[in-house]
């Protein structure tokens, strides 16, 4: 989360008219997070989420997003409810953006995660993973191979600006995952950010997931090693593989892994890593400077793409 967009309090009074919210008490903008302007609303009928999508979000995808949100909490993930407007619509325009409203998760992303977390994330995961399989929209991911393609040709020039030979490293990278990217490994909706500010616990037990606005259909085994990106790795850099083992198994107790998702989790950890570094380089060298953005610095993606490479076994991530 973020904001690029500033609303003025008048603006958004009328837009608040068209949705059964109450009237606005007060609004503030959130910091955290890179991709849209979002903001926390107080109304008569209690807290909401607002959320202007910004550059990378396309209008046309919003039905997905929203109505995947709607799907899988009728499934029993708990993640935030769009609230629909007088009309029936839930999607509307405000300071010149498309914009929607949803409903408030209660709970706090942990700062230092746990493996008590990490097994609970594995276990949702999987989870959504299961009741995503029969949602009938489909979207391809923009941020797959090609779209990595297309983030370094941006930005390719200007990578020594952040690290001596990541240029040369990158097109190693992209060598290998032209030849032995897996293809055929099972596939489904994922959501493919979850990052622990998009999961929300009270004490360990995990309250909900949201920011679902990367969701797409891709490999399941991708969104896993995702999060062992993202929960896996300590302030230093170093992979604890206790936290490893507790999410892989967590994930497994409601979805066993096939024996080609396990051998290939080192080059899809690999590439995930890549593909966060790529948007982080970015938005790092092409991004907007402001107090209420926050840009996160690509240096940590690139010592993760490093340990990667190094792996010889799945094994070494915790499976037993």
């Amino acid at each position: 989360m973020a904001v690029y967009t500033d609303v003025t309090e008048s603006d958004l009074g009328a837009f608040l008219r068209d949705y059964p919210v109450g009237e606005l008490l007060s609004y503030k903008g959130i910091a955290e997070g890179t991709e849209n302007s979002n903001f926390l609303l107080h109304t008569g009928q209690g807290s909401f989420i607002l959320t202007l999508y910004e550059k990378r979000v396309e209008k046309a995808d919003l039905p997905f997003f929203l109505g995947l949100m709607d799907h899988l909490a009728g499934k029993g993930i708990s993640c935030p409810l769009p609230v629909h407007r007088q009309d029936g619509g839930i999607i509307g325009t405000l300071a010149g953006r498309p914009a929607a409203i949803i409903t408030f998760l209660e709970g706090m992303w942990p700062r230092r995660p746990t493996a008590a977390h990490c097994r609970e994330v594995g276990r949702v995961l999987a989870a959504m993973h299961v009741a995503g399989a029969d949602f009938p929209m489909t979207r391809p991911n923009a941020l797959a191979l090609d779209g990595w393609r297309d983030l370094w040709a941006a930005s390719r020039e200007r990578a020594e600006e952040v690290e001596p030979g990541l240029a040369r490293e990158v097109d190693a990278d992209f060598a290998v995952f032209e030849e032995s990217w897996p293809a055929s490994l099972p596939a489904g909706i994922i959501h493919a950010d979850l990052f622990p500010d998009n999961v929300f616990f009270l004490g360990e037990k995990l309250s909900g997931l949201i920011d679902f606005y990367f969701a797409c259909n891709d490999l399941l085994a991708y969104d896993l090693v995702t999060c062992l990106n993202a929960w896996c790795f300590e302030k230093d850099m170093s992979y604890n593989v206790t936290k490893g083992a507790a999410l892989l198994a967590g994930y497994q107790s409601v979805r066993p892994l096939t024996d080609d998702e396990k051998q290939a989790l080192p080059i899809l950890a690999r590439g995930s890593a890549l593909r966060f570094m790529l948007t982080r380089l970015y938005d790092w060298l092409h991004g907007p400077d402001g107090d209420l953005v926050v840009k996160r610095d690509p240096a940590e993606y690139i010592r993760k793409m490093r340990f990667h490479r190094a792996i010889v076994s799945p094994q070494e991530y915790g499976l037993p």
